[in-house]
């Protein structure tokens, strides 16, 4: 866990959520410039494929889930959140919840695209012991600290090298995406990277391990800020988690011709017009 960010505090009530985030660019839109339904949905159940994972640690499968609707589309540019809560533990099947929610970069504008309720199933073998159930769900769990951007994901065969391994130039694309959402929160402007330090990473990421970006803003100046951002990776089944990499980036925010513009950090007030 890391102890650059997190304190001593008091644990949040309820299940644990987990938070999948990613940017609409054009390849995953229709001729509207809008996100694909089916994009969405593919994200949706990966979120829940996480927060199912990460509560049980075995294998799951997608038995179904209920009708999505629509309510509002994502459009080409916006981060879109996943939100997965477990809702309900049974014997072999689990109730999760995912919310998509869309903002614009700026953060001026935020709506609920989509809600669904996915049921997901634990494919357990033949050697599993009589009377196994799914463990309950936990009761408490630790706050996200306010500004604090954390994303999970997985590391799929696209991603890794011939040994298995998530390459080093993926890791750090998912790094660098956690220090945008990170920085255009807190300034509420389009921002842009200026630099980054050097990042060593410690551990290999073996391919189907779930990973997390924690990136916070750590420092700021009239167009800049620094991002300090951690990547953890995990395995999927046992939960072994460690810090695979650390570093800090420089984002600038920018206007519509990517000029340097000065802002106001979204907790001291709104922007100057």
């Amino acid at each position: 866990m890391s102890q650059q960010f997190l304190s001593e505090r008091e644990p949040a009530a309820g299940p644990v959520p987990i938070t999948l985030i990613d940017i609409v660019f054009p390849g995953a839109t229709n001729h509207h410039g809008t996100l694909f339904g089916g994009a969405g949905l593919a994200l949706m159940d990966r979120a829940a494929f996480i927060a199912a994972t990460r509560h049980a640690r075995v294998p799951f499968v997608t038995a179904s889930c209920e009708r999505v609707d629509f309510k509002k589309p994502a459009h080409v540019g916006e981060i879109v959140q996943f939100a997965a809560t477990a809702l309900q533990a049974g014997r072999r099947s689990l109730t999760i919840e995912v919310e998509m929610t869309a903002e614009t970069v700026d953060g001026t504008q935020r709506h609920l695209c989509t809600r669904g309720v996915f049921r997901m199933v634990a494919a357990v073998g033949d050697d599993c012991p009589a009377g196994w159930s799914l463990p309950p769900l936990a009761a408490f769990h630790e706050p996200i600290l306010p500004g604090e951007v954390r994303m999970v994901d997985i590391v799929f065969a696209d991603q890794a090298n011939s040994s298995g391994r998530m390459f080093g130039g993926d890791a750090l694309s998912f790094m660098t995406k956690g220090a945008f959402v990170a920085a255009s929160r807190y300034s509420r402007c389009l921002t842009v990277l200026a630099s980054s330090e050097r990042i060593d990473f410690r551990h290999p990421i073996a391919l189907g391990s779930i990973v997390e970006v924690v990136a916070r803003v750590i420092g700021s100046g009239r167009t800049s800020m620094r991002v300090r951002v951690e990547l953890w990776s995990e395995e999927l089944l046992s939960g072994a988690r460690q810090l695979t990499a650390s570093g800090e980036f420089a984002m600038v925010a920018v206007d519509a011709e990517h000029r340097p513009v000065n802002f106001i950090p979204s907790h001291l007030g709104t922007r100057p017009s």
